[in-house]
């Protein structure tokens, strides 16, 4: 190649070296790509329970209602059903997340707390006492943990559907076709269920601090669990004490009077909640520019009349819609909202009005 100063030797040399470096890079890719696909077909369709793999030849023990029994794991029991950590499927704030095969056909995820996104032992610990206490259909559940080695691993029940925002707001989730109405109004239901349950009947009562839509698992397209208890807190007394505690949520969701006040209490999850719920009336991100939903949409949820009421609806639903069902969840919404948390509803009296908004079943 002697326009560019190389002897024709040099240039097959580096022709050769880039050639083997293709090759290599192709082999690593097609690799990763093979595990990802083998993976991804176990658990479209799980092996039998005479399966040779051993990734966890003990699965947790079950009490008398058939509940799993929550234990402790080796490290290298969760490394085997990880494949060492290989499949991640998702991120969290402070975590990896990564599929785990258990050995006897069934499937759970396990969460690994990263020191360096800002994960502590303390933040682990708490994030288990919580877990530990709760048993609700519609909350992701925990099936084991490790504290060895230097790691923080969770092993959480596996839902395959992704995330709620994955569903309405990712391209391939679209792909799927349009969430109806009556799928969201019922995945509504489901996280007022779980949040119900965590303020009203958990002992002490939990505050979850980051319901969002990443943080609602789909079960299929009706039915939905709340996860991700790394930021919880026990009890409500930092509320009634009246003693400030470090701002924890998402941006767009957390409770105006919490970032005021620094006072949080089971109501600023009802002001996340709806959030949520306008995410899933309308199809918008908890941001919109600069504005949060909430402030987007304001003017527009206010309104009375019904026909005005229907700008708000997301478009790719084509008006079909219970204006009914539409009427409760937009007045829940304005309630849940309130600056003056103290004036917001219950999770409780939430669940009760949609499920009655569903129960009554008035024509369009």
């Amino acid at each position: 190649m002697w326009f560019l100063g190389l002897p024709t030797t040099k240039w097959k040399t580096f022709l050769i070296i880039g050639a083997i470096l293709l090759v290599i890079l192709f082999t690593l890719i097609l690799r990763k790509l093979v595990i990802y696909l083998d993976m991804v077909e176990k658990v479209k369709k799980p092996p039998p329970n005479t399966s040779n793999n051993k990734a966890i030849t003990t699965p947790p023990a079950a009490d008398l209602c058939g509940n799993a029994i929550i234990r402790t794991y080796a490290l290298e029991e969760l490394r085997a059903a990880t494949r060492n950590f290989k499949f991640r499927i998702g991120i969290g704030a402070t975590s990896y997340v990564y599929l785990a095969e258990l050995g006897d056909g069934r499937f759970g995820v396990v969460k690994r707390l990263m020191g360096e996104r800002g994960g502590s032992k303390k933040m682990f610990l708490d994030e288990v006492s919580v877990l530990l206490r709760i048993s609700h259909p519609n909350l992701v559940g925990l099936l084991g943990f490790c504290c060895e080695g230097g790691e923080q691993l969770l092993l959480l029940e596996y839902i395959p559907n992704k995330s709620l925002f994955d569903r309405i707001h990712t391209h391939k989730g679209q792909g799927l076709g349009t969430l109806p109405w009556a799928s969201r109004v019922s995945i509504a239901l489901d996280v007022a269920r779980a949040l119900s349950y965590l303020h009203e009947q958990a002992d002490p009562p939990i505050i979850h601090r980051d319901v969002k839509s990443s943080n609602i698992l789909l079960i299929d397209d009706n039915h939905a669990k709340l996860a991700d208890f790394g930021l919880c807190k026990l009890g409500i007394e930092s509320y009634y004490s009246q003693t400030p505690c470090i701002i924890k949520g998402s941006f767009g969701y957390v409770d105006v009077n919490y970032l005021k006040t620094g006072l949080v209490s089971p109501k600023s999850d009802v002001y996340s909640y709806g959030v949520l719920l306008l995410e899933l009336i309308t199809g918008l991100k908890s941001m919109q520019g600069s504005a949060t939903l909430p402030e987007w949409t304001e003017e527009t949820r206010r309104k009375i009349n019904d026909k005005e009421l229907m700008e708000l609806l997301d478009p790719k639903l084509n008006g079909n819609v219970n204006v009914h069902q539409l009427r409760v969840l937009v007045d829940i919404t304005n309630l849940a909202l309130m600056d003056y948390s103290e004036g917001r509803p219950d999770m409780s009296e939430i669940v009760h009005r949609i499920t009655c908004s569903l129960e009554l079943q008035v024509p369009n």
